[in-house]
């Protein structure tokens, strides 16, 4: 028996959705680094109980963090985006959280860099706050360490492919981490969306929008660009596809970057089929009814799409590009600067 909610809400499910494909779903996938990461700042006396911890968050991070400090008996302060919705807004209210909304802006770059500078003023003011640092402190990568077993047991594999939307670089690069601490063989295979540095998109833009959490406009330090074997570049309307035949084939109800490693891991499995895959699906769909589900109809067939093969990121075109990454190091664009004080 779970003695909170976030435990429940962070316990992915593994669902067999063919031969060899397999979709570790979760509710909630960043309550998982959450939660540890604030038990670890607890058990090493880091925090202590009624600290206020304080982090920016374009939204699922926001609620996962809320949802730990609420087990730990912490204050929590958010930095949010636009992106924030009422939904979360009303959770965060209930759950005692303050969350700082950013106005509108119409460049996320600009947003995330006013999210970051605000949260500094705040620190100066409050410096007994503690900074998360969801996209640079790698103690969001110990809760993926359960998860990597799981797959190992419950998949009893000698060899597996993951493929996830790479975002801050937790869950991914975790999981393939922890996964290949044992005798397993490994491909780390990241999903990203045009538009964003981490691997070198940020001069191709996708005319619909850009995917919320597997991307950024900023490096982040959490990422380890040498766990990748390969990266998938995904347009919103490959991704639309993905989600819609998700859902109607397999009736799994999963968001954007979900749709998006779907498209990725059937086009890997397709490949070789002898070695499974494992996908991220890191929530649920519900905030993208609108966006994705309710346009069904304009959803292209996951059939007619094929990825475009670049030797490099200047070869990028939409609607989906994949490139042999090889385990190679960051692009210069994507290597934060002062690690004591990182843009985010």
């Amino acid at each position: 028996m779970d003695d909170h909610i976030s435990e429940a809400v962070g316990r992915p499910d593994l669902i067999h959705l063919d031969d060899g494909l397999v979709c570790l779903r979760f509710e909630t996938m960043k309550v998982v680094s959450a939660l540890a990461a604030v038990r670890h700042l607890v058990d090493t006396g880091a925090v202590r109980r009624g600290d206020t911890l304080i982090d920016s968050s374009s939204g699922i991070y926001a609620y996962a963090l809320a949802l730990a400090c609420h087990r730990y008996g912490m204050r929590c302060h958010i930095v949010g985006s636009t992106t924030v919705d009422h939904t979360l807004r009303t959770q965060l209210a209930v759950l005692g959280a303050r969350l700082e909304q950013m106005e509108p802006c119409p460049d996320l770059k600009l947003d995330q860099k006013r999210r970051v500078a605000r949260i500094r003023e705040i620190l100066r003011d409050h410096p007994d706050h503690h900074w998360m640092r969801q996209y640079h402190d790698d103690i969001h990568y110990l809760g993926y360490a359960a998860v990597a077993q799981r797959i190992r047991t419950e998949t009893g594999a000698r060899t597996l492919r993951l493929v996830g939307g790479v975002g801050s670089g937790a869950s991914t690069g975790a999981l393939a981490r922890y996964l290949r601490s044992s005798p397993l063989e490994v491909e780390l295979v990241g999903v990203q969306p045009y538009g964003s540095v981490t691997f070198g998109s940020e001069h191709v833009s996708d005319p619909e929008i850009i995917i919320a959490g597997v991307g950024s406009s900023i490096p982040f330090g959490n990422v380890r660009h040498d766990l990748y074997d390969t990266i998938h570049w995904l347009a919103f309307d490959a991704a639309r596809a993905g989600s819609v035949d998700l859902l109607r084939r397999h009736a799994v109800f999963a968001g954007l970057s979900t749709g998006a490693a779907y498209l990725a891991a059937r086009w890997e499995h397709r490949l070789d089929p002898a070695r499974p895959v494992v996908f991220i699906a890191a929530d649920t769909g519900h905030r993208y009814v609108e966006t994705v589900f309710a346009r069904h109809h304009e959803a292209a067939s996951v059939d007619d799409l094929s990825p475009l093969t670049v030797a490099r990121p200047d070869d990028l075109a939409l609607p989906w590009s994949r490139m042999d990454w090889n385990r190679s190091s960051a692009p210069l664009a994507a290597i934060p600067g002062d690690p004591l004080h990182p843009q985010d």
